[in-house]
């Protein structure tokens, strides 16, 4: 059975689609703030932005760094990595970490797509390293991120006593 429309409706089958592209944006996790060039005047002392690649990239590092049960109220928001670090590093720990690093991405930035992810262990340093490459959706544009874990904190900075 045919619906009937009036001839104002048209055809109502179609609809123009307005298609925009948006940028990504996101603050600068260093907490800079924005200075005119040349550090003679102070600029409006905004903080600093992140754009595009380097946001997404940015919010992967920091979404694989964040481990389970961090987050409050979401007990599976992370890559986990740092739970992993301590298991035997075998191929079966390995094959678990791409799996983890691949469910994070696709669930919890779908800004991103992985085209490939590599693991690098090396037991005798305990230090892992994941390569990502993944391409941006709304742009098409690919970027690389290495990620290093180990066990042993970066050492901090020594503070000469005054």
């Amino acid at each position: 059975m045919a619906k009937l429309f009036s001839s104002e409706d048209k055809d109502l089958n179609t609809s123009p689609r307005v298609v925009r592209e948006r940028d990504y944006s996101d603050v600068d996790l260093n907490l800079d703030a924005r200075t005119a060039a040349g550090g003679y005047s102070s600029g409006d002392g905004d903080i600093l932005r992140k754009t595009d690649a380097a946001a997404v990239k940015q919010a992967i590092k920091t979404l694989l760094l964040t481990n389970r049960f961090e987050k409050p109220y979401r007990p599976n928001f992370g890559g986990n990595l740092g739970g992993l670090l301590f298991e035997l590093m075998d191929e079966n720990t390995a094959d678990l970490m791409i799996n983890q690093i691949r469910a994070a991405i696709e669930r919890y930035e779908p800004r991103a797509r992985v085209t490939n992810l590599k693991i690098i262990a090396t037991p005798d340093y305990n230090t892992v390293s994941v390569q990502i490459e993944f391409r941006i959706v709304n742009t098409q544009v690919s970027d690389a991120l290495r990620i290093k874990l180990t066990d042993t904190p970066a050492a901090a900075p020594v503070v000469p006593p005054v």
